[in-house]
């Protein structure tokens, strides 16, 4: 261990008396005449690494500046009209504010694009932003005239007024172009529905509109199934599915403040404070509480899936015929996410049977952690300031991460001459330039994207771990002054935090990193074995598998040590003031050489803990699931293509919320084993800064004991 730490952390008494590396504030106070605790010859630490990070930060600010240049939301939810125009964009020309749906106005193009081997694509079919889907007429037939302009002086609210129709006011040549399907105006022959703000054609041409269009002389229209697959597969394709994904995200920002920005804050309390109050009743009510929520958003999700009740995700916006059932990736996503909470849900329940004969020592150790909580009562309200930093960059980021998810740069295709329409401003047919528009995204997007994922993972990281760091450097000044709390120094919390921001900022930037590092190490990996397995039609070998699954094992287990570890280092980093790496090497030294003395205790307190972060994380998953299912969020404009992106949010930064909160507890706990194993091998195995209850936890006649004689 390269000598005892007593010198350092308290007022043990060393031969060197409170002079020089030894103890530091001179004085009276204690059996080792010293009243400095945890302060000692401290140094900036792995400095290289906050430059790092600061420089990082830099190029984040850089990237998001670029989203917001370029990027535009609406992208992300809306189709492009035939001009290049987002649907909705009020800055398009024509306005297109209140025009959300996308219609293809021209039916044999759809049929066409749809033909295999057809070298004419749907992005090329002329389309054009209206309200809502047309619907053929009962008696006669209905147009669908593109925007007005040239000699049609109409105005853009008139044309919306008049259901998009302006044939009478045709010339003699613009209604013959119009029987040739090439515009202005075009027959509605094929009802519509709108499926995520695109109108897909239903292949039940009218009767009463096909027997007009043929007496009027139009050219054949097409009558086939391949008009209908076609939109529905352009639209259920897994690029735009994942775009609404994220614009789901977007959309639903009151329940993410709600359910994961309030709510977590508010339950986490709660949770610390019954600790405090109520702690022998609170690993039972954890564990059941876990059981109930699991059950809960289990069927939430059943629910959506249609395998309960009548209240299955809708692809349709809208209104509609009852009879007309559209199916999309997103139910297919709801009921996979159905059975993996099927499968969670009975391994919950075991491992619950499974620990309840352990649940008595997680209660003795909570006790010591809820006596700390009562001596140093900062420690509850700390983590709010963790929270609003936390809480402020996630809005800046969630912000600049739906920007540069649209930042695709907008460009017309390269379709050949099948696109000819009549062009109004020049008043004949056009077949130059005629093709319609993608959005194209470079290679450098996706990277920005990745580069603003990982940033949002190092920076979540990095403050946890300022956050843990403060809690305890607080908890190791209540232990080394044997629990007295009128010799620890006045504000512990700050006094802790202040010892970090100027000497450890860099140690606790280099653990973050290490373990951002590695969990995208774990996700690169896994994205490139599921493009192996996609790219490859054979199938995979048992061995293939096994290999497979065992590298996945095997990088969960080195992320669950590496965080285990830098855990415990940052407590020896509040202690001791030591770089990230010295801190680590001792640290993993006092939990090898006393393993039998804290490993049971320390894994049952954690599962606790942790089911216990799991509770308040399902409550906010539970509580979205509730706020989504509201009319705002099933209609109009503010539809969401599904709940599983925004649920799975919520759930994600509720989890991070309760980790924050739970990690005062959670410190508490490691920090006070820590101590005491340190304080213990300082003093030939028996603790002499210990405070009593946690002496009777863990020196007196319950399972510690027995494990510390080796039995």
């Amino acid at each position: 261990m390269g000598g005892p730490l007593g010198a350092i952390i308290g007022r043990y008494p060393t031969a060197a008396g409170g002079d020089g590396d030894g103890q530091i504030g001179g004085g009276g106070g204690g059996a080792g005449g010293g009243s400095g605790i945890i302060r000692h010859n401290r140094k900036c630490r792995d400095l290289v690494f906050l430059v790092i990070f600061i420089a990082f930060w830099v190029a984040m600010i850089v990237n998001s500046s670029f989203g917001f240049n370029q990027g535009n939301p609406l992208r992300l939810t809306y189709g492009l009209d035939y001009k290049g125009n987002v649907c909705g964009n009020r800055h398009a020309k024509p306005d297109l504010r209140e025009l959300m749906v996308r219609y293809w106005v021209n039916p044999n193009q759809v049929y066409l694009s749809g033909i295999e081997n057809s070298q004419f694509n749907l992005a090329d079919a002329r389309s054009i932003c209206l309200m809502e889907c047309p619907v053929p007429s009962e008696d006669g037939l209905n147009w669908v005239c593109d925007y007005p302009e040239g000699d049609i002086r109409l105005p853009m609210d008139d044309w919306i007024n008049r259901d998009y129709d302006y044939y009478e006011f045709l010339t003699s040549e613009m209604r013959n172009s119009s029987l040739q399907l090439q515009g202005p105006c075009y027959p509605v022959i094929f009802p519509s529905v709108n499926v995520y703000w695109s109108c897909q054609f239903i292949a039940r041409a009218s009767n009463v509109s096909l027997k007009h269009w043929q007496q009027m002389g139009g050219v054949n229209i097409d009558e086939n199934i391949i008009i209908d697959k076609t939109i529905h597969r352009a639209i259920n394709s897994p690029s735009p599915v994942l775009k609404r994904y994220v614009a789901d995200v977007g959309k639903a920002w009151p329940v993410l403040i709600v359910c994961g920005g309030i709510l977590p804050v508010f339950l986490s309390v709660i949770w610390l404070l019954m600790i405090r109050h109520f702690v022998a009743g609170m690993t039972w009510i954890t564990v059941i509480l876990f059981n109930a929520l699991v059950i809960s958003v289990t069927m939430f999700y059943y629910t959506k899936a249609g395998w309960i009740g009548n209240d299955a995700l809708s692809v349709v916006i809208g209104e509609h015929d009852p009879y007309i059932h559209i199916s999309g990736r997103e139910i297919n996503h709801i009921r996979a996410v159905a059975v993996l909470m099927t499968i969670v849900m009975i391994i919950a329940f075991l491992s619950s049977l499974a620990i309840i004969r352990r649940i008595l020592i997680a209660t003795s150790v909570l006790k010591v952690a809820a006596k700390v909580i009562g001596e140093v009562q900062a420690l509850i309200i700390f983590p709010i300031l963790p929270y609003v930093i936390l809480a402020v960059f996630y809005m800046f980021w969630f912000s600049a991460a739906l920007h540069l998810f649209s930042s695709g740069q907008i460009l017309r295709n390269d379709c050949g001459g099948n696109c000819c329409s009549f062009d109004l401003k020049s008043n004949k047919i056009n077949c130059d330039n005629c093709c319609g528009y993608r959005i194209h995204y470079t290679r450098n997007i996706g990277i920005s994207i990745l580069f603003h994922l990982f940033g949002c993972y190092w920076a979540t990281q990095f403050i946890i771990a300022c956050s843990s760091t403060v809690i305890a450097g607080s908890v190791a000044s209540y232990y080394w002054a044997r629990g007295e709390i009128s010799e620890i120094p006045f504000l512990p919390v700050f006094s802790s935090m202040k010892r970090l921001l100027r000497y450890s900022l860099g140690s606790v930037a280099l653990g973050s990193l290490v373990v951002s590092i590695v969990e995208w190490v774990r996700f690169i990996l896994e994205a490139l074995r599921r493009r192996l397995r996609h790219s490859d039609p054979a199938p995979v070998t048992c061995t293939g598998k096994f290999m497979s699954s065992s590298s996945q094992c095997c990088l969960g287990c080195i992320d669950w040590i590496l965080k285990s570890v830098n855990r415990n280092a940052y407590i020896m980093i509040a202690i001791t003031g030591k770089g990230f790496s010295k801190a680590s090497a001792i640290a993993t030294g006092l939990i090898m050489n006393n393993i039998l003395r804290i490993g049971k205790v320390n894994v049952i307190g954690d599962v606790i803990l942790y089911l216990g972060k799991l509770c308040v994380s399902l409550f906010c998953a539970l509580f979205a699931f509730l706020m989504l299912d509201t009319h705002k969020y099933k209609s109009a404009h503010n539809k969401i293509s599904s709940p599983l992106f925004p649920v799975l949010v919520t759930w994600g930064l509720g989890y991070i919320v309760a980790t924050l909160f739970f990690a005062v507890v959670e410190m508490s706990i490691d920090t006070i084993i820590l101590s005491f194993c340190q304080d213990a091998e300082e003093h030939q195995g028996t603790a002499q800064y210990a405070p009593p209850l946690l002496m009777e936890t863990l020196d007196g006649q319950g399972e510690m004991q027995r494990l510390t004689q080796g039995s």
